[in-house]
């Protein structure tokens, strides 16, 4: 009998704005699409946040025993700049500027971003296609969204006729904007005058003769628009209704609101039963972007060769650290955050290696059933690693105390242990031991580096206003016996015992 059938998993769902039971079209069986990069430079640590977050979706289910079909875009044409329906092709403006060939670009930063998430250990996608692939479908979506009425072609141009979509359905109802407002907030901008509605948007663009990037249509020689890659390839790969669909926050609109209308105006039915969308990472209490300087790259973070940086960090602690926030949370990159994650990652490892050779009592003052229902407790809450780092430092304590022979951990509480412990760590979470720490000694300045590291956890949890998720970590310190008091200068902890 598979894992999952014994487990109430919950997914927060954006469109419904709650947490649901998660009910798979197919029995066992999960489609999961994820929007990938536009790979026209190289992939920056937001964008890793995002990919890591949805690895430890698929970890999870598949740790479960769900059969699970993962695919995953490439996007190599039709993303014009600022998300717009005017101005150059991101990646044909790039390759200008490099004064290499568009499938030059395309290939560089594929291979950097595969490369970069290899270093993370994230799994590969079971599909990972590319939209330039996938023009002859496309247009064949087109053609039949057109003979349905909702879109229209004028001067080699075709648009998705919005206010027509909407006298049935509801364009806007995942971001949660209205009609009325999208029209009054729209503004007419110039080359865009062919529209019969300003909240149109594009789902074939006429390419003028400066474009690079264009194919043959029964519109004329163009390009297909940046959201109709998406719903073309989930709905041939996942079906036209499949169970997950993920990406960045920024992508609810109008990216996923489009994929909605999109995907319902050409089969009738609504594509996708659980929408799910990772939160953003900033720098430093600021939104990274490349323009003001706040931004920083995978690699610099291996190298350390960024001012912001102390030293350099591996992909496991980057990783942990992503991993101390839900992914919905806004988590904060700094220096002495990494280097507090750094620790508390060392402790986890120690632990693992402690737990090898510990001799076995008779019996066990731990109840490692319950401890491991707790993890599952943590996963099955919208993947809420958190409180499942906070569940396996708690065993980190039980480990270290069974070390000293303050507490006693019969054979059976050991193995059962090791193999949670590992489940969750590697299989799960996608953490790689990548050093021997085995030698390192646990003792009381050991215990509260990972307090420390706890309340740093919680600190992230407030001010992001979970307030159940900071609620649980201090609840399970106090059942390591660590009380905490909360001041207007932060947070100090006393040791029971």
């Amino acid at each position: 009998m598979a894992l999952y059938e014994h487990q109430s998993l919950k997914i927060y769902n954006s469109i419904t704005g709650e947490k649901e039971d998660f009910q798979p079209i197919t029995k066992g069986y999960v489609g999961m699409y994820v929007c990938g990069p536009t790979v026209y430079s190289n992939v920056h640590l937001g964008n890793c946040r995002t990919f890591i977050s949805f690895d430890l979706v698929f970890r999870y289910l598949k740790h479960l025993g769900y059969k699970i079909r993962y695919v995953r875009n490439i996007t190599d044409a039709g993303h014009l700049e600022n998300d717009g329906e005017e101005g150059e092709d991101r990646i044909a403006k790039k390759a200008k500027v490099m004064e290499l060939e568009p499938m030059e670009v395309v290939q560089k930063y594929s291979i950097d971003f595969h490369q970069i998430l290899e270093k993370f250990n994230n799994l590969p996608p079971s599909i990972e296609p590319t939209a330039t692939g996938h023009i002859i479908e496309q247009i064949e979506t087109i053609k039949t969204i057109i003979d349905k009425g909702l879109a229209y072609q004028v001067n080699g141009n075709v648009y998705f006729d919005v206010l027509k979509y909407n006298e049935k359905h509801h364009y806007g109802k995942l971001s949660g904007r209205k009609i009325e407002d999208l029209i009054s907030n729209t503004r007419e901008l110039a080359g865009q005058s062919d529209k019969k509605n300003p909240q149109d948007f594009a789902l074939w663009k006429k390419a003028e003769p400066q474009h690079i990037m264009r194919w043959p249509s029964p519109w004329g020689i163009g390009f297909p628009g940046w959201h109709l890659e998406c719903t073309v390839m989930s709905s041939k790969y996942l079906g036209d209704e499949f169970d997950i669909h993920g990406g960045g926050m920024d992508l609810k609109f109008p990216h996923h609101e489009c994929e909605i209308a999109q995907g319902q105006a050409a089969t009738g039915k609504d594509p996708v039963n659980y929408w799910m969308h990772a939160n953003m990472l900033t720098l430093n209490g600021k939104k990274m972007s490349k323009s003001t300087g706040n931004n920083i790259l995978p690699r610099e973070l291996f190298t350390g060769d960024n001012e912001t940086l102390s030293k350099s960090y591996t992909a496991p602690v980057i990783r942990f650290f992503m991993l101390q926030a839900n992914y919905r949370s806004i988590l904060d990159f700094s220096d002495e955050a990494l280097s507090a994650s750094e620790k508390g990652f060392q402790k986890l490892m120690e632990s693992l290696s402690t737990l090898k050779v510990l001799k076995a009592s008779k019996t066990s003052d731990f109840n490692v059933n319950t401890w491991k229902d707790k993890c599952y407790e943590a996963m099955n809450d919208d993947f809420n690693s958190p409180i499942l780092i906070a569940h396996l430092f708690e065993a980190v304590k039980q480990i270290n105390l069974a070390k000293s022979g303050d507490k006693r951990l019969s054979r059976e509480s050991l193995d059962l242990l090791s193999k949670t412990m590992n489940d969750f760590i590697f299989e799960v979470m996608g953490l790689e031991d990548l050093e021997d720490t085995s030698k390192s000694e646990a003792n009381t300045d050991d215990f509260k580096e990972l307090i420390e590291f706890m309340i740093q956890m919680r600190n992230h949890a407030r001010l992001n206003k979970d307030f159940e998720t900071s609620d649980k970590i201090r609840d399970k310190l106090l059942k390591m016996d660590v009380e905490l008091k909360d001041q207007k200068e932060g947070t100090s902890f006393t040791i029971k015992s």
